[in-house]
């Protein structure tokens, strides 16, 4: 599900699960885990997903890139024990899903939320695949930028993060590993669907300003978002 149906879904889930019931949740953004535990008091392991996908018809899904997990607790035993991560790890292995437990789920969020905010509303906004807008020298540059904008708003809120390293991982994502990835960001404007962008660059945006950094490039593509989720789908 998206983000913006988070506390809805998990009010809805939670009278259905035992007390012993593992939940995972595999969705973008950093703060999914701490929504979910306010608004339903459930504890879930938080996951970072890489994978490009599209739906490209009814039923139909195409793969285009990558397809790993990264769970792991924010906190010791928030979500659930070592033996837990460790199981539910084995369980989407044997799957075919490669799944691996971090040490620090949070810094691996942070991560994942970085590159989805230098390549999300880009890929929306000029309906580009990652593998043109890392080549292009205009888009890398905002896309640095962003990068750089969302490390400062990270480190202020106690997530240490290289900035260098993670230009160097957004430029490889697009170049090497996901091509030929269009964003959910982008797909969701296609539908005519509400798009996950306020937990994204809107997110950096917003804890920026409670944090005292300045972001206006994460600012500029979240509000050209909002925009275009408000201008008419072309059918």
């Amino acid at each position: 599900m998206k983000t913006v149906d988070t506390e809805n879904t998990a009010k809805l889930l939670a009278p259905h699960l035992s007390p012993d019931t593992i939940v995972v949740s595999l969705q973008n953004g950093v703060d999914n885990a701490e929504r979910i535990d306010f608004a339903a008091g459930i504890q879930v392991i938080p996951a970072v997903v890489y994978i490009a996908v599209a739906m490209t018809g009814l039923g139909q899904v195409k793969h285009s890139g990558r397809g790993d997990l990264i769970i792991g607790n924010p906190l010791p035993n928030y979500g659930g024990t070592d033996s837990e991560l460790a199981a539910v790890a084995a369980a989407f292995t044997r799957a075919g899903v490669p799944c691996r437990v971090s040490e620090n789920i949070t810094v691996e969020l942070w991560e994942k939320l970085i590159m989805n905010c230098a390549y999300n509303a880009i890929s929306a906004l000029s309906r580009a695949k990652y593998g043109l807008i890392a080549q292009d020298p205009g888009t890398v540059e905002i896309m640095k930028r962003v990068v750089i904008e969302a490390v400062a708003v990270g480190k202020a809120a106690g997530v240490q993060l290289s900035a260098d390293a993670m230009i160097a991982a957004v430029l490889k994502l697009g170049s090497e590993a996901m091509p030929e990835a269009i964003s959910s960001t982008a797909q969701d404007i296609a539908r005519g669907k509400p798009t996950e962008i306020d937990s994204l660059n809107g997110f950096l945006a917003r804890r920026g300003v409670e944090m005292g950094v300045a972001t206006p490039i994460n600012q500029t593509l979240y509000s050209l978002v909002k925009l275009l989720e408000q201008a008419p789908s072309e059918k």
